[in-house]
């Protein structure tokens, strides 16, 4: 569980309401119905208008992400490569063939497998390269769904706002409906804003990250397994692997 995530939809949630409590506000005119529909009803459509079903699913199951992220152990990585290196120099290509059936990841899998089946260096790493890039399209496609849920939650929130303007025009022969209706405007306008700088963008951006993480793991693997295809001494290949980690972070 990534605490830190907690901590801050709890922070940011309680920062709006000790400020209006500080104001001498109503905590209950912030629960407002009407405006959480109007705005966040009109995000989720604009988002699933924007998108294809696979990308859409794929933006939400991502959203765990935010409170249990993947652990993408670089260094971990770093030293599995190392001792495929080793295990080929002692027993040839073929000795890493017991090592294919351990491996949960199927770009790991295939990864080895070419290099099991002594495909060219060259060819294994464009190959692999294509896959990445395949795959980095993808999770940044379901990624993205978040940030386009934080441009268009403002704007969700001005309509919100208009709607209830004209609710309170609309009445201002009974003044006993024109507090609903500016009541409406006005926390229509807080949950779009808030949403949006609360939740959607600082959601999107630590996916944007940890979806770096993961093609940096990957990267890394076929670093790895090309540089072993191609016969170099495992320091070596250690040495280069670090040195790409350093790069990249």
């Amino acid at each position: 569980m990534d605490k830190i995530s907690l901590i801050a939809v709890v922070l940011g949630l309680s920062a709006i309401v000790v400020g209006q409590a500080i104001e001498g506000g109503n905590l209950g005119s912030l629960l407002q119905l009407t405006a959480f529909m109007i705005v966040i009803g009109g995000t989720t459509s604009a988002v699933m208008l924007q998108s294809t079903p696979k990308q859409f699913v794929a933006g939400l199951r991502m959203l765990r992400w935010v409170f249990r992220p993947p652990n993408f152990d670089h260094e971990k990585m770093i030293r599995e490569v190392v001792s495929w290196s080793q295990a080929s120099r002692k027993g040839g290509l073929l000795s890493l063939e017991g090592v294919i059936g351990q491996q949960r990841d199927p770009f790991i899998r295939k990864a080895l497998q070419m290099l099991v089946d002594g495909t060219e260096p060259d060819t294994l790493r464009a190959v692999m390269e294509v896959e990445i890039s395949m795959f980095e399209h993808a999770r940044k496609q379901a990624a993205r769904i978040w940030e386009s849920a934080g441009g268009y939650s403002p704007t969700m929130g001005i309509l919100g706002a208009v709607l209830g303007l004209i609710h309170v025009m609309e009445n201002l022969s009974d003044p006993s409906k024109l507090g609903g209706g500016i009541a409406v405007a006005f926390v229509a306008t807080v949950y779009g804003v808030g949403s949006a700088n609360l939740f959607f963008l600082p959601m999107a951006n630590k996916l944007k990250h940890l979806v770096a993480s993961e093609l940096a793991m990957k990267e890394l693997v076929v670093e790895g397994v090309v540089a072993i295809a191609n016969g170099e001494n495992p320091r070596i290949i250690e040495s280069r692997l670090r040195g790409y980690l350093a790069m990249h972070e």
